[in-house]
């Protein structure tokens, strides 16, 4: 067989595992021939390609990124491509596609494999936002990264009484924030499923300080929002992807907490320092089941499905189940969480 694979959207830790494996499984174990494109859609679109051997793939394991480059591709333009994409399959001889990605890339994937093209997903984003699978490869290593940041960040804030206010990624979820928070032992943890009330925020922190600490820690999702009426709050635009542009919650944040307080408030944004680097071993390991799972899957004929992690077990779902909805932060999670505001 010839398998086509590429990798979209926000790169994060695990990709490369997954092209390596992908490839392993094929070359080895089916003799196939694999090619990856480069810069996801984009690649395929204009059938921008390289052969992907097992030279290609050594010694990448453990590097973060991507080696085959990615790229977002306007949902239009990749609906008035599918002809396109159809003749390129058809050109190069490929029996199969694998596209590697998030919530869009998979959106994406579904409207390929619905037009008739040979589809196996696999799905990847920090933001642990896919509801067909139990966890995603690269959130692990953005939770670590974010873990880590907080547990330094907390030296600096009490050197200085001060409160700091760490964004972290995440979109419309907050699992990253959830978890990193409950890692660090933040004092505040702010999430986009549950809009927070700024005064109680306050009130949180200050008894903090009444009763004689000298510093906070405030985590807090990009997509977190304020109840309405509680503060002011500049949203985002929307960018041409018809993604949120968020407009820097702990920036807008840490003006209201210092105003409020009169202590010392900073914003500070971990941003695309949790997408980069090595991934985790937990990461390695989830990303190499997937891709070996995803060639399977090829060799199967389970076309229009994606890979996911079910417990323990790699299964494959309908594409269509993977794209329905995000998943959100539960609310017994908050519960557990104890500081959820």
């Amino acid at each position: 067989m010839r398998i086509g694979v590429l990798t979209s959207g926000g790169d994060c830790p695990g990709l490369n595992a997954v092209i390596r494996s992908v490839v392993h499984r094929a070359v080895v174990d089916h003799s196939d021939e694999v090619i990856g494109f480069h810069d996801g859609w984009k690649g395929l679109l204009e059938a921008d390609y390289r052969k992907l051997d097992l030279d290609a793939v050594s010694g990448i394991l453990a590097r973060g990124g991507t080696i085959l480059g990615s790229s977002r591709v306007q949902p239009a333009h990749l609906r008035d491509g599918v002809e396109r994409a159809r003749g390129h399959v058809q050109d190069l001889g490929l029996d199969a596609i694998i596209p590697i990605g998030g919530e869009g890339t998979l959106k994406a994937a579904r409207l390929l494999s619905d037009a008739g093209l040979p589809i196996v997903g696999v799905p990847k984003t920090i933001d642990n936002d896919i509801t067909a699978t139990d966890v995603t490869f690269g959130f692990d290593t953005a939770v670590g990264v974010a873990t880590d940041a907080l547990d330094r960040l907390k030296t600096t804030a009490e050197s200085h009484q001060r409160v700091l206010i760490v964004e972290v990624m995440g979109r419309h979820t907050g699992w990253i924030a959830l978890h990193s928070g409950m890692a660090a032992g933040a004092h505040a943890i702010l999430v986009p499923e549950r809009p927070f009330d700024v005064a109680e925020l306050a009130r949180v922190v200050g008894e903090r300080f009444e009763a004689g600490k000298k510093f906070a820690i405030v985590v807090v999702s990009e997509g977190a929002k304020p109840r309405p009426g509680t503060m002011d709050f500049t949203s985002g635009a929307t960018d041409v992807y018809g993604h949120e542009r968020f407009s820097g919650v702990a920036n807008q944040l840490s003006v209201e907490l210092e105003e409020r307080l009169g202590k010392e408030a900073r914003p500070v944004i971990l941003g695309h320092v949790q997408r980069g680097g090595t991934p985790t071993a937990y990461d390695r390991v989830l990303a190499t089941r997937f891709g070996w799972h995803a060639v399977e899957a090829v060799h199967g004929g389970r076309f229009g499905m994606m890979t996911a992690l079910r417990g323990t077990d790699i299964v494959l779902v309908p594409l269509a189940e993977a794209v329905e909805e995000l998943k959100t932060v539960p609310a017994n999670r908050y519960i557990e969480a104890e500081c959820v505001l």
